[in-house]
């Protein structure tokens, strides 16, 4: 029998299609306002991605869909890419029922360009989605695939430092650096910590070192890369307001980089 970490595709899917309804329902993806027209994207993003209108996107990891349709309501033509089936199954219905253009493909990254083909203006990525990818070279040479030349990958991650520590941030409990698969099981989901369900998903820690170098390795170009101290997101244990769209843990006060972004271009 495979451990979760020689199976973690198979994991992750299950923990994502598990998380699915749950996240929908969420106060966190707040789904009234969506319907209604809110963004789903944070002023991170959206400074790096400037005006999109006509432009085409690629957005990888995209769950079900909610930043690709934010896109496709800004003027882009959107193709959202997702390992969970349940995730991107909500995703092409939301999408049906807002009268939105965005497409979905349900697939393993790295199996992509059996599933889907053509180039992009821009690959697109954000928030939690490279924990979950064991080999950066592969990924980097996805980014390249799909990019046209004068294409541009935006990123935008939570910082590397953040998944060095438990959930409390209480103590260091990771390597910084890639190492052994990490096997997490949890009740909850960082959406809904009340959520009636336990979760084991598998991850790696990346740092923006793996990252970037996996970019440049397939010839691309670092055009802009910054280190923010708040997240946008109310994600993590013990975390304080500061702002609109700005949280802090609330222990470490400004003291921790919580998220990093990246433009990187195919010349």
């Amino acid at each position: 029998m495979k451990s979760p970490a020689q199976n973690y595709i198979e994991q992750n899917k299950a923990a994502w299609n598990n998380r699915t309804d749950y996240h929908v329902q969420s106060d966190f993806y707040d789904m009234a306002a969506f319907r209604n027209g809110k963004s789903s994207l944070k002023s991170i993003e959206l400074a790096l991605l400037g005006d999109v209108s006509g432009k085409s996107i690629l957005h990888l990891q995209c769950h079900f869909g909610q930043d690709s349709m934010s896109l496709a309501r800004m003027g882009a033509k959107v193709t959202g890419a997702d390992l969970s089936d349940k995730a991107i199954q909500k995703a092409r219905e939301i999408n049906a029922e807002l009268g939105l253009d965005a497409k979905f493909v349900c697939c393993d990254l790295y199996d992509l360009p059996q599933h889907l083909e053509g180039q992009f203006d821009f690959v697109f990525t954000s928030y939690g989605t490279i924990g979950w990818l064991p080999d950066m070279d592969k990924w980097a040479a996805i980014v390249a695939q799909y990019l046209k030349p004068g294409g541009q990958l935006i990123f935008a991650d939570f910082h590397p430092v953040v998944w060095m520590f438990d959930d409390n941030f209480d103590f260091i409990e990771y390597r910084y650096f890639k190492s052994d698969p990490i096997i997490d099981t949890q009740t909850g989901t960082y959406a809904d910590r009340n959520a009636p369900i336990e979760i084991v998903d598998v991850s790696w820690n990346h740092s923006m070192s793996e990252v970037i170098t996996s970019l440049l390795g397939q010839g691309l170009r670092l055009v802009d890369l910054q280190e923010y101290d708040y997240s946008p997101y109310d994600c993590f244990q013990g975390m304080q307001k500061i702002g609109e769209d700005q949280y802090t843990i609330q222990k470490m006060g400004n003291k921790l980089p919580l998220v990093y972004s990246m433009v990187v271009q195919k010349d």
